[in-house]
């Protein structure tokens, strides 16, 4: 999956918990929340704003495509999304390899 790819399918799925999301999918989302935030931020500096108005709107805006991904990938992996509240573990999923397979959450759209 190209980076637009992941952008447009996490986005097309805003709020989307049940499926799956390859590794690719999470991590070239991940990469474009940075991105985004960090942009935010220093619009924030370079307007002057003495609280971060465009930096906590780009959060809020981006915070629940963000968790349906890291659900999605759990479940890629095979594993309930409730993984992601424990962060150690919940990064050792996002690393390793999908199910190749069709798996309790169904088959990888690619």
């Amino acid at each position: 999956m190209t980076f637009s790819q992941s952008i447009s399918t996490c986005f097309n799925k805003y709020a989307t918990f049940s499926g799956r999301a390859s590794r690719s999918e999470y991590w070239w989302f991940y990469l474009f929340n940075c991105l985004v935030t960090t942009a935010a931020m220093i619009l924030d500096m370079a307007l002057g704003f003495d609280v971060e108005v465009v930096h906590y709107l780009t959060a809020l805006a981006l915070l629940l495509p963000g968790l349906a991904v890291a659900v999605r990938r759990c479940h890629d992996t095979n594993h309930s999304g409730w993984w992601i509240l424990c962060p150690i573990y919940n990064i050792i999923l996002m690393l390793i390899p999908s199910d190749a397979e069709e798996n309790d959450y169904g088959t990888l759209e690619e």
